[in-house]
């Protein structure tokens, strides 16, 4: 897949089949709060704000808790201090697992995410000793089912994307971190069906996992990735359809 590890791919179904729980508006919401912590309440004026809220839309999250969030973050409301802080470590198989948190406990996090590593045989390592495995990109979702695929990818490469392609329903377009907001704009402006738009860490190179240590890799992941204070997870694995398919069944 042009640069997407298996776990962005395994993590997006997750996250659809996830839709209804609790724990993603909380992640939606602490996302608005901090975008408009950062950048303003304004949405044309803040790009970070305005992907937000396409996400939280996607998820089909009421407007007022969108506006809740964004007063929060910009000091109308009440509520706790959000801080962003990134976790680097190594998984079962060598693969390197890149954690990013919204916390407002710190302290509690990285035990936790220290605990989450030992538990399924992983290492929490220092800053910077995985990072420079990932690029910084921007991922926007289509809805393949609402529009064609030549047509998303005609006004994604026009608006500087660098890569398109479809899978498992969806529409996957890959931008510069700094053309997520024009790219997502010409989308929308287009009246694609944008679902979310989104920087995540991409790997630049990847790890074959074996069977030996794939279970206990993805229990790991998993279990990270549903940690509440975790708003996501990137790991630079490759591994065999059949065995990635095996292992999905099993953790159900």
């Amino acid at each position: 897949m042009s640069g997407h590890s298996k776990w962005a791919n395994i993590k997006h179904r997750k996250g659809a089949q996830d839709a209804k729980r609790a724990k993603v508006f909380t992640r939606l919401i602490r996302e608005l709060t901090i975008a408009a912590r950062e950048g303003g309440g304004d949405i044309e004026a803040n790009p970070r704000l305005r992907s937000a809220v396409t996400t939280a839309r996607g998820s089909n999250m009421p407007n007022d808790t969108i506006e809740k969030a964004i007063k929060r973050g910009t000091g109308e409301g009440s509520g706790i201090v959000i801080e962003e802080v990134n976790y680097e470590g190594y998984g079962p198989g060598g693969v390197a697992i890149l954690v990013e948190c919204q916390t407002d406990n710190k302290n509690r996090t990285t035990a936790e995410v220290r605990h989450a590593f030992t538990k399924f045989g992983g290492n929490l390592g220092a800053n910077g000793c995985v990072s420079y495995i990932f690029d910084r990109k921007g991922v926007i979702r289509l809805d393949a089912s609402r529009c064609d695929l030549e047509a998303a990818m005609e006004a994604a490469i026009e608006a500087g994307a660098e890569d398109v392609e479809e899978e498992d329903g969806t529409i996957i377009v890959t931008t510069a971190m700094e053309d997520l907001n024009t790219v997502n704009t010409a989308l929308t402006d287009a009246g694609l069906p944008v679902t979310s738009a989104e920087l995540n860490y991409i790997p630049n190179t990847t790890v074959q996992v074996e069977k030996k240590d794939a279970m206990s890799l993805m229990k790991l992941i998993n279990f990270m990735d549903d940690l509440d204070d975790v708003s996501n997870v990137s790991a630079n694995f490759d591994m065999d359809d059949d065995l990635l398919a095996e292992i999905e069944e099993q953790l159900g």
